[in-house]
């Protein structure tokens, strides 16, 4: 019951990051099973079946709250489909290293995730010109979703960044339509990883508690991609994968236990510095948005 417990409450914190930013539920969820000592394989097919229920309740909320946009949804979720299919196979069939593998991989996204939030020149956009299209979408949808197969996350860090670097879309649009469009992904991550896995190790007590700990704070979550100052979220979010991954990657390498406390140790003093970073740009950014409403005569919004 307390293993249970634990799952549920890191889906729940999980959905809480993704379903704001749009991104890390599985970089987050995959990260505690790998920690856990899941097989890589059976940590992204059991987080990839229990994205099947939190990416319907997300979106559900998200269309709710009006933060959807069906064309972009329906452009990338196909290609992104399609890649989670391949990015399954591929993670099966990777029997040597796959768990160095998938370590790097959520690594590297957690650096971005925490560079990006903790950077206010690079949250910084500014929403022109027209929707993006189906040359953009399809390429996009296509590797997002191999890489978050096979990676055990990526849709969100891939497909949300990319969106909004490109400024063409409003951000909570760009997050409640990669949360909508991670529904198919999932599901077509889930059936990959059942045909080819055939169930082998797949522990559904994990499943439903990170399913059940993601479905109670989806809604939660959709209402507060328009209240909470993402930077701060993100960043602590970033943080945590880089810490968590840092550790599974140097242990499946040999690093000697010395050396992987040092760069540990050496990691949460960064992290620690680039929440305080973003910490101070939210507030600036709060109190800009307040000078801006009072010279128009408006009351800011947080």
């Amino acid at each position: 019951m307390r293993a249970f417990l634990l799952f549920a409450l890191a889906g729940l914190i999980a959905q809480l990051v993704d379903g704001s930013l749009g991104m890390a539920y599985g970089v987050t969820s995959t990260s505690v099973l790998l920690a856990a000592g899941t097989a890589p394989a059976v940590a992204s097919a059991s987080v990839h079946l229990a994205e099947v229920g939190t990416t319907l309740v997300s979106g559900a909320a998200h269309w709710r709250f009006g933060n959807v946009d069906w064309r972009v949804v329906g452009i990338l979720a196909v290609p992104g489909a399609v890649g989670a299919v391949l990015g399954a196979y591929l993670l099966v069939n990777l029997t040597e290293g796959a768990e160095p593998y998938m370590a790097g991989v959520l690594l590297l996204l957690g650096v971005y995730v925490l560079v990006r939030f903790s950077s206010r020149a690079i949250a910084r956009r500014v929403v022109s010109g027209p929707r993006p299209g189906g040359r953009f979408l399809g390429p996009l949808g296509l590797v997002a979703g191999f890489l978050d197969a096979s990676g055990g996350g990526g849709w969100g860090p891939v497909a949300t960044s990319s969106l909004l670097a490109s400024g063409r879309l409003e951000p909570r649009k760009v997050v409640g339509s990669v949360d909508t469009s991670e529904f198919v992904v999932a599901l077509a991550a889930s059936i990959g990883f059942l045909v080819t896995l055939s169930q082998a190790g797949i522990d559904y007590t994990v499943v439903l508690a990170l399913m059940l700990g993601g479905v109670i704070a989806a809604p939660f979550a959709a209402y507060l991609v328009r209240l909470l100052p993402a930077r701060v979220l993100g960043t602590g979010a970033g943080g945590l994968i880089v810490l968590t991954n840092a550790r599974t990657l140097l242990n499946g390498v040999g690093v000697p236990s010395l050396a992987v406390t040092i760069v540990l140790a050496a990691l949460a003093v960064l992290w620690a510095a680039a929440l305080v970073v973003a910490v101070r740009s939210a507030r600036r950014e709060l109190a800009e948005r307040a000078a801006t409403a009072d010279e128009v005569g408006t009351p800011a919004t947080s």
